[in-house]
């Protein structure tokens, strides 16, 4: 696996998401990154997916990007990760996933992210069976 600054870039982007540290997070991204999602194929601002990511932070423990996969390419990087973390109950929870970000004077511009919501169901459930 290379060590490009493209890499490095992306291993600081997986420890500041398992950090949860928001100021690197922003540093990371552009102002004015685009950020997209199979499941619904819309483009999200920074802000709005910041927002999901502290959605999991409050249900979950634990969370840890687990990175299977990292290859460069000539303007970003192709990760494939699994998202692990406790629920509440206890219960293991894992969500394969794979991004797809490009990189421009050494921050992503676009992140393209491939999932499978099924595993949040359980997240989902947790919340309907507690109010």
């Amino acid at each position: 696996m290379s060590n490009s600054s493209t890499i490095e870039l992306a291993r600081r982007f997986v420890r500041a998401l398992n950090e949860r540290d928001e100021a690197t997070i922003r540093q990371i991204y552009a102002p004015d990154a685009r950020i997209w999602h199979n499941f619904d194929d819309k483009y999200q601002t920074l802000d709005e997916n910041m927002r999901g990511m502290y959605w999991i932070h409050k249900r979950m423990s634990g969370i840890n990007y687990d990175v299977v996969s990292l290859v460069e390419l000539p303007d970003g990087y192709i990760q494939e990760h699994v998202l692990r973390g406790k629920l509440p109950s206890g219960a293991d929870f894992a969500m394969p996933a794979c991004v797809i970000c490009k990189v421009k004077d050494g921050r992503v511009v676009s992140l393209r992210e491939y999932l499978d919501l099924t595993p949040t169901k359980a997240l989902t459930e947790q919340r309907a069976t507690a109010s």
